[in-house]
C-alpha cells in the first residue's frame, strides 16, 4: 500500500484493493479490485467535489418539511383483540406466541 498520504484528488488503485483485502483476508479476484478502484475513485472525486462546495450561507438542516409533522396524542388504547391477532400467528401456544429458538 502506498506510504505516502492520500490526497483528496487521488485515485485507488487495483494494487492498493487487493492489498486491503489481503490484510482483512478477503478473496478478490483482479476484475473485482479494478471495478473496486473505479468506484472508490468515484466516490472520493464526488466527496472531494461536495467538500469544495461554499456552504457559508446555508443553515444546518433539521428536518426536511418545510412543516412540522403532525403527531397524533400519545395515549395508550386498551382495544387489543389478543384472540384476532394471535388467529394469524404462525404459532400460539397458552395465550403466548411462539417463536423459532436462535440461541442454542
Amino acid at each position: 500500500m502506498s506510504q505516502q498520504p492520500a490526497t483528496s484528488d487521488s485515485n485507488v488503485s487495483r494494487e492498493e484493493i487487493l492489498e486491503v483485502a489481503s490484510l482483512a483476508r478477503l478473496g478478490v479476484d483482479e476484475t473485482t479490485a479494478n471495478s473496486y478502484a473505479n468506484e472508490i475513485s468515484k466516490v472520493l472525486k464526488l466527496m472531494h467535489t461536495l467538500g469544495n462546495v461554499d456552504t457559508t450561507d446555508v443553515k444546518p438542516l433539521s428536518n426536511i418539511h418545510e412543516a412540522c409533522q403532525d403527531l397524533r396524542a400519545d395515549v395508550a388504547k386498551h382495544d387489543i383483540n389478543r384472540e384476532r391477532n394471535q388467529s394469524v400467528a404462525p404459532a400460539v401456544e397458552d395465550g403466548l406466541y411462539l417463536v423459532p429458538q436462535v440461541i442454542e
